[in-house]
């Protein structure tokens, strides 16, 4: 009895050890995780007052989970699932005519949702878009992961011919994505992400000349008229195993004599919004996430009503919400994040873009 209790013991042991073996092969040698940066972008983080010990820092000090809320439940929670977290059918959505891509007036902005925090950015006769994410899912994995909602989207990748710049908001999968930057980067003249990212784009095949890495508060002449600037967002980074917090985490500003736009990104609420407001706003327009919130990570995702908070502390005019909607990465139920940011903007009288997805 002993002697068969110790091979199958045995035998878990070496399953283990191979399952193990074989993760640590397939993050080492799979592109999707990105790259390693260089000597000069080092060089850079180490100047960068957010980095230390090999790591960047939040503003503030953002813990991971709340001490309220164990990291066993909220696993516990998970693998239990919750109501209604995936809609019952297809979210419908508004088909963007090609005609939207070579939108170029030099007096206006206009912007159109992609879903989740992709947006197309027409802005005073140049287009952005911001973390494009065309893929199925949210996955280093094409099989497993969070899988999106629906499986057409409003504007395919490859219907994009020409974008003047590509913004990347962080590293992680639902807003850095492989397949999308790969079938992208030929379509577009430059890159605004922030320090470290360059290392994953240039393993994709990004030339290093398109790429511009800012730290926060770093600004960047797009042209004579419009800034670029990298502002602060309180959240964390990371594709592989042992990377956490090695690329910095970014929102941004784009900015003109005429018009102010911010995008967040990914972001708990902090009070640098307002600072950001103080020295960049008004706001014509604020983007900001509304989703994949929980009472287990209250730092580095807003609930809704502190979205609309950071939209009232950056002196925003109109607020889209974005990061909702699209794939399945917190515990409340898919539409939740919409009604109560839709509650709280009455309340405030905030003016709310709800598009179709």
């Amino acid at each position: 009895m002993k002697k068969v209790l110790k091979m199958i013991l045995l035998s878990i042991l070496i399953s283990t050890i191979t399952i193990a073996f074989g993760i640590i092969i397939f993050v080492s040698c799979s592109p999707t995780f990105g790259g390693k940066p260089k000597k000069a972008t080092l060089e850079k983080m180490k100047k960068s007052n957010n980095f230390n010990n090999g790591k960047f820092h939040n503003l503030i000090d953002t813990p991971m989970n709340s001490v309220d809320v164990s990291f066993f439940k909220t696993m516990k929670d998970f693998i239990k699932g919750g109501e209604n977290r995936v809609p019952n059918s297809a979210v419908p959505y508004q088909k963007i005519d090609s005609s939207e891509l070579n939108y170029r007036n030099a007096d206006e902005v206009k912007v159109t949702w992609l879903g989740h925090s992709s947006v197309l950015i027409s802005f005073e006769g140049h287009v952005f878009l911001t973390d494009p994410m065309f893929g199925k899912r949210a996955s280093p994995l094409s099989f497993m992961g969070p899988k999106r909602f629906n499986e057409t989207l409003p504007l395919a990748g490859r219907d994009i011919l020409k974008i003047d710049a590509i913004i990347i908001s962080h590293d992680h999968f639902d807003h850095l994505d492989y397949q999308s930057i790969k079938r992208l980067h030929s379509k577009t003249d430059k890159f605004f992400v922030p320090i470290g990212i360059g290392a994953h784009l240039e393993k994709w095949g990004v030339h290093p000349k398109k790429i511009i890495e800012l730290d926060w508060w770093e600004e960047y002449d797009y042209n004579s008229a419009i800034t670029l600037i990298s502002t602060p967002a309180r959240h964390f980074s990371g594709r592989g195993l042992n990377d956490r917090n090695r690329t910095l985490w970014t929102s941004w500003v784009i900015k003109s004599s005429k018009h102010s736009i911010y995008f967040g990104g990914d972001s708990g609420y902090a009070p640098f919004f307002k600072e950001i407001g103080q020295k960049y706003g008004p706001f014509d327009l604020t983007m900001l996430e509304c989703g994949a919130y929980n009472e287990g990570w209250p730092y580095i995702h807003m609930m809704p009503e502190e979205t609309a908070r950071a939209h009232i502390d950056l002196r925003g005019k109109i607020l889209l919400p974005i990061h909702w909607a699209q794939f399945n990465l917190s515990l409340h139920p898919w539409i939740e994040p919409i009604e109560r940011l839709s509650k709280k903007a009455k309340a405030e009288k905030i003016i709310l873009a709800t598009p179709k997805i």
